[in-house]
Parts: structure tokens; C-alpha cells; sequence
């Protein structure tokens, strides 16, 4: 996806960058590459593959939720800020919080930020299960987002803690959603959450399968969720 296909691709679903989000994106771009040398961020590095798989797919989560609507976004094991930075370039006012448990990704974060001159965004060095209980951010956020990080019965509980009631959890996954909704279920309703939407289609160009899964929190998370570190992995609510 260059440039060109990507700047037209958003602006068919509604969302038009100034050149200044396209600079933006750019540095991005160079920052995400030069950075990937020192520390594993990313396998994809060729600009085409990021514009696509990266930046355009993060965006996706915009088709079908209005972040126009909302101000505050925590990203659960953000990895190189996807999908919450290439949301913030396109929507500036959200406040953005990214949990990640590595550091050396968090310093990479924070130096991306200032280039690219984002305000309002946090970086925390954390694991979700402990960022979950701390009382200052629990239950607070209006969206909480996550890409490719686990499975939606540990998402779930790394995720829903942190939404607010009434606000949103929303997973970006590839293939396989049926299977994890299934799998998942148990878990969505024991913290809170209901299924509100799944939405399937296939990425442009290459045309691999996404779903963006949006779920509704519409009771408070129990107290003793999210379980310690690793124990949500070892032992998903599953049933």
C-alpha cells in the first residue's frame, strides 16, 4: 500500500489527513525501521507492508467505532504503538495510555512521541494484570484496544478491567474469530462484557481476513479480576 493508496483508502471511509498526519506517519515510518535494528519491534519492514499491515490495519478499528465520540483509549501489550498511535495521529484529542511489559519498547515509545509532537499520550512499563488493579485507572478508560495479543479469553481479562462501564473493549484479530468468540464467551460475561458487534472483512491488496470484535462492558468488573501475573494465560476462564 503506498502513500497515494493509503491516503484515498482512508478518505473512503471518512477519515481525511492533513499533510501534516501524512509527515507524521512518515516519521513514524523511519523512526519504527531504524529502531527495529536495536530492539525487535517488528518482522515487517518494507514501507508497503507497514502503510498496509500496520498503520491502514490499526486504522480499521475506526471503521465501525466512532472515535470521535470518545476521549480517553488505553492500548493493552501495544508492542510499536499499534493499533492506538496511528488512531491518535488520525483523531489528536483522544487521550492515549499504553501498557506494555517491555521496556526497551516503552523508551522506544516515548521517543516517538516526542518527534512526532503527540500530546496526551502515557506510557506505562507494566503488566496488564497489575495495571488492572491499581485503583487510579481501573474502570476508567472509554475504549480499551488491543492487536494480536493473546487469546479473547486471556484478552478479556487483561482488557476488560480497565474499560468503564458503558465504554468498550475492542479486538483487532485476523482468522479464527468464530473459534476465539466460542472459546471467549465465558470470559466476556464473568468480567462485565457482552458482544456487541463482530466485524469481518478482508484487508485491502493482499486480502487476508480481519475482525474487529467491539464488546459492551455493561456490569463492573469483579474485584478479583485481572487475576496475578501469567495467571490469566496459564488458566483461561473458559467454559
Amino acid at each position: 500500500m503506498n502513500i497515494e493508496e493509503f491516503t484515498s483508502g482512508l478518505a473512503e471511509k471518512g477519515i481525511s489527513l492533513s499533510p501534516r498526519q501524512l509527515e507524521q506517519f512518515e516519521l513514524y515510518y523511519d523512526m519504527l525501521v531504524e529502531w527495529n535494528e536495536k530492539i525487535n519491534l517488528t518482522s515487517i519492514t518494507e514501507k508497503k507492508e507497514v502503510y498496509l499491515k500496520h498503520f491502514y490495519d490499526s486504522i480499521t478499528a475506526a471503521f465501525y467505532v466512532d472515535f470521535n465520540q470518545v476521549n480517553t483509549i488505553c492500548d493493552v501489550g501495544a508492542g510499536a504503538g499499534f493499533p492506538s498511535l496511528p488512531i491518535k495521529i488520525c483523531f489528536p484529542h483522544l487521550n492515549v495510555t499504553i501498557v506494555d511489559s517491555l521496556n526497551k519498547r516503552i523508551t522506544f515509545l516515548e521517543k516517538l512521541s516526542e518527534a512526532l509532537q503527540l500530546e496526551n499520550t502515557t506510557y506505562c512499563h507494566d503488566r496488564a494484570e497489575t495495571f488492572g488493579q491499581r485503583k487510579d485507572v481501573r474502570e476508567s478508560y472509554d475504549i480499551v484496544t488491543a492487536r494480536a495479543v493473546a487469546r479473547l479469553s486471556v484478552l478479556s481479562e487483561l482488557c476488560l478491567p480497565l474499560v468503564k462501564k458503558n465504554g468498550l473493549f475492542v479486538a483487532l484479530k485476523a482468522a479464527s474469530a468464530e473459534e476465539e468468540l466460542n472459546a471467549g464467551k465465558k470470559a466476556i460475561t464473568t468480567l462485565g462484557g457482552e458482544l456487541e458487534n463482530i466485524h469481518s472483512f478482508k484487508l485491502p491488496i493482499e486480502e487476508s481476513d480481519r475482525n474487529i470484535m467491539v464488546i459492551r462492558k455493561i456490569k463492573n468488573t469483579p474485584k478479583k479480576y485481572p487475576r496475578k501475573p501469567g495467571t490469566p494465560n496459564k488458566s483461561p476462564i473458559e467454559g
